[in-house]
């Protein structure tokens, strides 16, 4: 079985060199820039294709840096901890949940950048570069709307950038993207400090009444658990978490 893979990956790897030394020979540039008439650049197909592929490659990265998903899933994850169940929800179900309300809360975005950016650029309307900023500048505004300032000035600072930024359109994703995610852990670590309180107060209680009764063996995580789930289920929880993640984006 070996030996015929390695016979069929030989065969490809002679055929790649084949259509290679063929596209060689016949005179083709397969990546091109030119200059075109309003000053810009016009890419080949190919180079297109590169370009599109390695920005593919970052989507996952992006989707966690530079959209709500990092709040989100930190918020959830806080939440089961101070719920007590390690394993309950799972982390499929919580990257899930995480990743549709990250959708619905970025749905503008998604579509103001496919609007304005990549459905002219597939009608052959604009160009690459266009394209490309057209297709940032809605993240680049969702962004500075959740970021704090401090947080842009330091990592200002740190980039070396000497004198403030004329206005907020001008910062660069290079120091934009590392403060909101700056930003956003702290957000979402304030707000699991809140979720955790409540929970906390059951665990004192429960373990102060074990004590008490000289119930020095009996976990105190055990009894607390039914009383939490409980409380949490009385008051719409799930509901509270979400609705308020959901609004703590929606600009004030």
């Amino acid at each position: 079985m070996s030996r015929v893979l390695i016979q069929l990956g030989l065969m490809l790897l002679f055929c790649f060199l084949a259509e290679s030394a063929a596209a060689a020979s016949s005179d083709i540039t397969l990546l091109t820039s030119q200059e075109t008439e309003d000053g810009g650049a016009s890419y080949s197909v190919s180079l297109q294709i590169l370009i599109f592929m390695t920005l593919l490659s970052m989507l996952p990265a992006a989707l966690m840096a530079m959209t709500s998903f990092t709040r989100i899933v930190i918020v959830l994850a806080i939440l089961r901890q101070a719920l007590g169940m390690m394993q309950t929800p799972s982390n499929q179900i919580i990257v899930g949940i995480a990743l549709f309300t990250t959708f619905f809360i970025m749905s503008p975005v998604f579509e103001a950048a496919y609007s304005d950016g990549l459905q002219p650029y597939m009608e052959d309307s604009i160009g690459m570069e266009d394209a490309l900023a057209r297709t940032s500048d809605p993240f680049h505004e969702f962004m500075r709307s959740q970021v704090r300032e401090t947080d842009v000035a330091l990592f200002a600072q740190m980039s070396g950038a000497q004198e403030a930024f004329a206005s907020p359109q001008e910062i660069p994703f290079r120091v934009l993207v590392p403060a909101y995610i700056t930003s956003e852990l702290k957000t979402a670590f304030q707000i699991g400090f809140l979720i955790f309180i409540p929970f906390l107060v059951i665990d004192l209680v429960v373990s102060s009444i074990l004590m008490s009764m000289g119930m020095l063996m009996l976990s105190p995580m055990l009894i607390s658990l039914p009383f939490k789930i409980m409380l949490f289920v009385l008051v719409d929880g799930w509901t509270l978490i979400l609705g308020t993640l959901v609004s703590s984006f929606l600009p004030s």
